[in-house]
């Protein structure tokens, strides 16, 4: 399909809780493709639909993108839902779509998550550290909810990234 534009923070697509959708719906494969092709020319390592402008439940999830890490590699998921949170953890943790500022985010060291594939069929997960955390993120913003709004105290919990050059 194509390479979408990346939503930056205050657009309010990203503040809008996304709609359910059928993974058999044409408009929701679209979604998909852009949201794979979309990852595939970002330093990211998953995205949401509200990020490329689509107020649907859709994401895409790829922490082997990272240097060191493993995971289940690339996963779509439509309509997920996490099932259960386990061990409490503070992180600092980055947007595609806030590029500007880090923050530390209270976030749990193991998540299940549940969704449909493209095909439909039912995909548990059980994903702990990063890929944990990229879960966690993304369902958020399906959301609505941005790291920004996870911060305890912007005053000392939110960072301005190191510019290089």
């Amino acid at each position: 399909m194509a390479i979408r534009s990346i939503l930056h923070y205050p657009h309010p697509t990203l503040k809008t809780a996304s709609t359910a959708v059928m993974p058999s719906d044409p408009a929701t494969q679209a979604v998909a493709k852009d949201l794979l092709d979309t990852l595939a020319a970002s330093p990211g390592v998953a995205l949401a639909a509200p990020q490329i402008g689509y107020a649907v439940r859709v994401i895409v999830v790829d922490v082997s993108r990272k240097k060191g890490e493993k995971g289940h590699g690339l996963i779509v998921m439509v309509n997920p839902v996490i099932l259960s949170l386990e061990g409490r953890k503070i992180l600092r943790e980055g947007c595609l779509s806030v590029p500007d500022y880090t923050g530390n985010v209270l976030r749990h060291e193991q998540a299940v998550v549940e969704g449909l594939a493209l095909d439909g069929r039912v995909v548990t997960l059980t994903t702990s550290g990063f890929e944990a955390l990229a879960f966690q993120h993304e369902v958020d913003h399906l959301n609505g909810l941005l790291f920004l709004d996870r911060i305890q105290s912007l005053s000392t919990d939110l960072f301005r990234r190191k510019t290089s050059g």
